[in-house]
């Protein structure tokens, strides 16, 4: 960075104005329109684009830091930004600066173009920072106004339709919603998150519910529409980058958002008739509704939050307003306690992911985008500005709008959602009164009792301290027990507010399965609810004990039993689980949600910690797997009339050997004193899998070459999951080390049913007899030559199907962390001979459906 001096220009201080862009044509054009409303008075730089000739669209730190570097004055330096990533490139410069220059920038909300536009005729009139700031705030008012619009154009709108530049083509997908829940708040957040990193205006609306179009970057208008499963929608995109836009959308649905659509274990509900006794004062048990199963026994903690308290106003309990004169400022100051407030929950989500998962804590990135949401942000930034109102007001002003906008949906679940928006809106009011957070500090072992809980809360209990939650508001559906469940704290919600009455230390006794709560419980009450924890106990840490031994048969065959995984997290999870090793490393996950790949050194530190997590386990990694229903713009790989036959894993890496060799050479480096095997993804052909072992053996030549060390005895394996494979699977196994079986896809190519499509996905079932059948011929094909064949699917997650796996021969199996522990049991339970014996059935039934009802029956017998 040059020596702090103001920039001169005649003798007179200036400021520097910075603009950042994803796109260098367009910040050059900003530029120049700016610079001939003020010749050359006002120095401008730009940060704009990428060098990457394929992709030039995005943002980089090191760009904006030295773009500010080459304006900086004492005096200031306004930097306006357009979408997305170009707020988080400019943050991440200003950490390069010196902490005493960071206060001269000035990060603007302003828009772009106007902004720009006002800013340097301020500058060049010689007024100050601040003066500067005011006039690009304020540039969209004036256009307004120019147009003949009032201020109520700019207030906050959740229904009405954004505007739209109209230049340009516009594309649209329409799409069935089919994950559970719909577009509820995680699946919401992702859509969001995915939307943002692209320049194209995007908009969305619901056809199902006749819902107008809204804007795809606002979290609460898409969480809005109320998308639920089977809903119908239209996404449209105008713009540069609207097909890989909606291309990437595209991938995002129809996988599901990520989710597992298996309707997860919720408790039962309780019996009308369950006898309760009835006292005026205290009642000896009460009835709530069951969210977290498990019982617990133990005293009562009443929990208290901390109130916000204010010093400018005579209640106390609501904020203040009043008449703010310098409008920058006050919206500066918001803006510091948004960005605090991003902070906390940033940690609270890396928290929240070690602890319960990604999955689950995905909840935060909902409250992350909750923050950023552009109608909220417009709306409060114009408050501030043209009625002058101080921080707090206008915060809770635009909080109470959308609550109130949730409260009148007909949504049940969507309503819940109200609990999110208060969380994140008290959040940002206690940083703006200085009011400390509330910590959960139990002095023992305890029950919480409380009116509520937020799902902030929540994900900071321990379960160790706080063994049960009883509270009076809530559903079972609700983030506050999802998060329970996760944590595996017994909950029970929408209990009776007497509840509340309880003094701490009193001895309370909940089962969360049955949403029934005894105080001071009679002793054969206890006895009777002890016996029951006990045995709960017992099987949860029986289950513990058989995950974390190898997959073993009543009569001693064994069987590998992985984990499929996406990141380092849940490889931590799956050891965790009882996994042996990592069957299918899906290292997609290192090419989404960024504008650029993955280096070598990036994706070597990755597959490094994995494998250091692992100490030793084998670990499997596929190379990139796009294609299909995995979209990423950035490689080329766009919309295709049907993509889950056309360019696709190998066919796509062979196409593209840059990508290939730079995943190649990063798993080589891995591999050295680990035990990782490599395996290539939809393999159809001899000459495919001969092609990928060329370049692999170049990029090992290549690496002998510079002396790079590597397991040069590493095993190569590929993905059977085309019947073209499992034809000649004969062929194949001549060429590699090891067959890995991926049901999902073989499924749908074998029933011909695209398993993305509600109408058709059902006939995508790998236990129908068609399927299992390619499964027992790869086996055999495998075996014959000498290789071990193993299985990655979502069949191996359903403890039903363990009889037909093991009997079928395979030596490995790979499914989710968590369904590795039902897995293993089921496995426990039954004989070579019987699992042999199932299959011999199964392969001479003519339906998936059979298949079940065999498997049920002999089961039961088992």
């Amino acid at each position: 960075m040059k020596e702090s001096n103001p920039q001169l220009i005649n003798g007179v201080p200036v400021i520097g104005i910075v603009i950042v862009s994803h796109s260098r044509r367009l910040a050059e054009g900003v530029r120049e329109l700016a610079l001939q409303m003020v010749k050359d008075h006002v120095p401008i730089a730009i940060a704009a684009g990428i060098d990457d000739p394929a992709n030039p669209l995005g943002t980089d730190a090191m760009q904006v830091y030295e773009a500010i570097a080459s304006v900086y004055s004492d005096d200031g330096v306004l930097v306006l930004m357009d979408l997305g990533s170009a707020l988080m490139s400019a943050e991440m410069a200003l950490e390069f600066l010196p902490s005493e220059q960071q206060q001269h920038i000035h990060l603007c909300a302003a828009p772009l173009v106007e902004g720009a536009i006002a800013a340097v005729v301020a500058a060049a009139s010689s007024s100050d920072i601040q003066r500067v700031i005011t006039e690009a705030q304020g540039a969209l008012v004036a256009k307004a106004t120019q147009l003949g619009l009032d201020e109520s154009h700019l207030s906050l709108v959740i229904s009405e339709e954004p505007m739209i530049n109209d230049k340009g083509h516009t594309s649209q997908i329409r799409l069935t919603v089919s994950n559970r829940f719909g577009l509820h708040a995680r699946p919401a957040a992702q859509f969001v998150s995915c939307a943002a990193r692209f320049q194209s205006q995007i908009q969305v609306r619901n056809i199902t519910k006749g819902s107008e179009f809204v804007r795809a970057d606002s979290i609460n208008q898409v969480a809005m529409l109320g998308v639920r499963q089977g809903d119908e929608i239209v996404i449209t995109a105008t713009g540069s980058d609207a097909e890989e836009a909606l291309a990437a959308l595209q991938t995002l649905i129809t996988t599901n958002f990520g989710e597992d659509n298996t309707p997860p274990h919720l408790p039962i509900a309780p019996s009308p008739h369950l006898p309760i006794a009835p006292s005026p004062h205290l009642p000896t048990s009460l009835q709530g509704i069951p969210a977290s199963p498990g019982i617990a026994i133990a005293p009562c903690f009443r929990y208290r939050k901390t109130p916000i308290t204010w010093e400018q106003t005579t209640s106390r309990e609501q904020p203040p307003h009043y008449h703010v004169e310098d409008t920058t400022e006050e919206w500066q100051r918001l803006q510091t306690a948004l960005h605090t407030a991003q902070q906390e929950i940033q940690t609270l989500l890396s928290h929240s992911s070690i602890q319960i998962g990604d999955a689950e804590a995905a909840i935060f990135d909902a409250h992350l985008l909750f923050l950023a949401d552009p109608t909220l942000l417009e709306a409060a930034q114009q408050r501030i500005f043209t009625q002058h109102l101080n921080a707090e007001a206008v915060w809770q002003g635009v909080i109470n709008e959308v609550a109130s906008n949730y409260r009148r949906l007909d949504d049940p679940y969507l309503q819940e959602r109200i609990a999110d928006v208060v969380d994140v809106g008290q959040r940002v009011l206690r940083v703006l009164s200085g009011t400390p957070m509330t910590i959960v500090d139990v002095p023992q072992p305890a029950i919480l009792v409380a009116a509520d809980l937020t799902p902030s809360d929540t994900a900071s209990l321990d379960p160790t301290r706080i063994l049960g939650i009883c509270i009076t508001a809530g559903s079972a559906t609700s983030h506050t027990a999802i998060l329970a469940r996760s944590l595996g704290i017994p909950a029970i919600v929408g209990l009776p507010p007497e509840i509340l009455q309880l003094a701490d230390g009193a001895q309370l006794a909940i089962d969360g399965e049955t949403g029934r709560v005894w105080v001071e419980p009679e002793p054969e009450t206890l006895v009777a609810l002890r016996t029951q924890r006990d045995a709960q106990q017992a099987n949860r840490q029986q289950t513990r004990t058989i995950a974390h031994q190898p997959g073993m048969t009543r009569d001693r065959h064994q069987i590998s039993v992985f984990a499929n995984v996406s990141s380092i997290n849940d490889t931590q999870q799956a050891v965790n689980f009882g996994a042996e090793g990592v069957g299918l490393l899906r290292t997609e996950f290192l090419y989404l949600n960024r504008t650029t790949a993955p280096t070598e050194e990036q994706q070597l530190e990755v597959y490094q910690a994995i494998a250091q997590i692992l100490d030793h386990r084998p670990l499997i990694i596929r190379t990139l797997d796009v294609g299909g229903d995995k979209s990423i713009s950035y490689l080329g790989v766009g919309l295709e009339s049907n993509p889950f036959l056309g360019w696709r894993g190998i066919r796509f890496c062979l196409d593209r050997p840059h990508v290939l060799k730079t995943q190649l050479r990063a798993i080589l480096r891995a591999s050295f004193r680990h035990e990782i095997k490599i395996m290539f993804p939809m393999i159809t052909t001899v000459a495919e899998i001969q092609a990928a072992k060329a370049i692999l053996a170049e990029v090992q030549g290549e690496l002998h070459q510079a002396g790079v060390p590597f397991d040069e005895a590493m095993q190569i394996g590929i993905m059977v999951e085309v019947p073209s494979a499992v034809t000649i699977a004969d062929h194949l196994a001549r060429e590699v080390d090891f067959f890995s079986i991926g049901t999902n896809d073989l499924s749908q190519y074998v029933m011909a049913a695209d398993r993305t499509n509600p109408k058709v996905a059902k006939l995508a079932d790998a236990l129908h007899p068609a399927v299992l059948r390619m499964i027992q011929q790869t086996v055999e094909a495998g075996h014959a030559a000498g290789i071990w064949v193993g299985l990655c699917g979502e069949i191996a997650a359903d403890p039903l199907a363990a009889p037909i796996l093991l009997g079928l021969g395979l030596d490995e199996v790979s499914l989710s962390p968590q369904a590795i522990p039902a897995f293993k049991g089921a496995i426990a339970q039954l004989t070579m001979p019987q699992a042999q014996a199932i299959v011999t059935t199964a392969l001479q039934q003519d339906s998936a459906a059979k298949v079940r009802e065999i498997l049920n029956d002999d089961l039961h017998l088992i």
